[in-house]
């Protein structure tokens, strides 16, 4: 890390721009994210330090202080009985067990349909016993070790945990020495099964009725992660439904679901799995300049904080995605960046006037405005809401971001910009590999 930033600093980069400060998170990252100094965060890593880093913020630092957070996920696939068993396999192997299982897009449950799961598995485990576990120096290794000894005590007391139970379906033998933690295959009924990411080479499984695909995609919906999904299929029907209904930033169809490419595959996540907006994407420079503020006049009297529960119980977001862009890639490959509304969208004004124009906005971009003038204390219980959309005083701004920050859960902005609109939408993207259902019609129909 030394290393690159000299090199950065000698490219040109300023160092009044860019710095390294050695240490442990808990420590440099806890000093920084109190510091007055600081005007925004991005970062990458769990869902629990983000929400810390969220509520540090929120107590020392501007109300307005973005904070941008690509975290875990409990990252599902789906293969159903068209998929190329083949095919299917290989990716389940990378996404699962590469880099030891240590990245935030890996797969962590794997659905096969019922009808094709004893021989897919037997496939599945006999691709497993060619892992060759070592020094990742070596170019014929393939899984390397975990982080440190306490990521390698965690999982493995996850393993033998689902042992105790019974449910080991695959384990290959980890070297001894060293902080490995051997690929292995659990058996679980479903994703809700799994509290918490366990990242490192273990890949869930479960089975599912042809019939029951939506309910699987509920599932994985209800998990409150939205970080990566899979989908290994040949009907075309089904790739546009399942990846229409299922809340993540990144699908990936019949290919692996990890290595996000800069410009072709725009890479975040959504609910517990990232703020937005995406890595290597179009609004992730913009989300670091600093906008036009809007501060508003006038104070409605208090709504009660039932109705407006109420009333965000009965909005419906806009399912329709508001544009969608063809991104570049390789030959045999698609990729569509879609942008969504947010959903349900608090608007607190101060006045009547200001809830008015927040209310536009919203609605120009999908969401479902709901107009209320609650205490800063109601944003910790209220539910069903996407994001606050507020021109208050700094004081009430600071009240409110840190009843935002006090909850658990997804991190919700706090929006105070005077064009709120281009943080009131959420990208998501679609990965196809073409060629996996029996080539690339696009490159078949182009003109020689």
């Amino acid at each position: 890390a030394y290393r690159a930033i000299c090199l950065l600093h000698e490219a040109g980069v300023p160092v009044t721009a860019l710095q390294l400060l050695p240490g442990y998170g808990a420590d440099v990252g806890a000093a920084l994210t109190s510091s007055t100094k600081v005007n925004g965060v991005t970062f990458t890593g769990s869902t629990a330090t983000a929400q810390r880093i969220n509520r540090t913020m929120a107590e020392h630092l501007a109300p307005t202080a973005p904070l941008i957070a690509e975290t875990g996920g409990l990252n599902a696939m789906i293969v159903d009985s068209t998929a190329l068993p083949e095919h299917a396999v290989q990716d389940i192997v990378i996404s699962a067990f590469q880099s030891a299982g240590q990245r935030c897009s890996a797969l962590r449950v794997l659905y096969i349909q019922d009808d094709i799961a004893k021989p897919f598995l037997t496939m599945l485990f006999g691709a497993m016993e060619e892992l060759i576990l070592g020094d990742p120096w070596r170019l014929s290794t393939d899984v390397g070790p975990v982080i440190d000894q306490t990521a390698q005590a965690k999982i493995i007391s996850h393993i033998e945990r689902a042992r105790g139970e019974g449910r080991m379906l695959k384990q290959l033998r980890a070297p001894g020495a060293g902080w490995f933690v051997a690929p292995t295959a659990l058996k679980v009924k479903s994703i809700a099964d799994l509290g918490e990411e366990v990242f490192g080479p273990v890949l869930h499984i479960a089975t599912f009725e042809a019939e029951d695909i939506d309910k699987v995609v509920d599932e994985v919906n209800a998990a409150g992660f939205g970080l990566t999904f899979g989908l290994h299929t040949r009907i075309d029907s089904r790739v546009e439904e399942v990846s229409r209904r299922v809340q993540v930033g990144n699908v990936y169809v019949n290919r692996n679901q990890i290595g996000a490419v800069v410009g072709s595959q725009p890479f975040g996540g959504e609910g517990m799995s990232g703020t937005g907006p995406k890595a290597g994407g179009p609004a992730y420079v913009p989300q670091m300049m600093k906008p036009d503020w809007r501060t508003a006049a006038g104070e409605a009297a208090q709504d009660d904080a039932g109705a407006v529960q109420k009333a965000l119980n009965g909005s419906k977001p806009v399912q329709a995605p508001l544009s969608i862009a063809d991104l570049p890639g390789p030959t045999g490959e698609s990729n569509r960046l879609s942008i969504f509304g947010r959903g349900a969208v608090l608007c607190l004004g101060p006045g009547d006037a200001a809830q008015d124009e927040q209310a536009k906005a919203a609605q120009d971009v999908g969401c479902v405005p709901v107009k209320a003038t609650v205490s800063a204390g109601a944003l910790t219980t209220l539910r069903s809401f996407a994001a606050v959309i507020s021109w208050a005083d700094e004081a009430t701004l600071s009240d409110q971001r840190r009843a935002l920050a006090a909850r658990d859960g997804a991190i919700l902005p706090l929006i105070s910009e005077a064009d709120p609109r281009p943080r009131l939408t959420l990208e998501r993207h679609v990965c196809i590999d073409t060629t996996a259902s029996g080539g690339d019609a696009a490159l078949l129909s182009a003109e020689a």
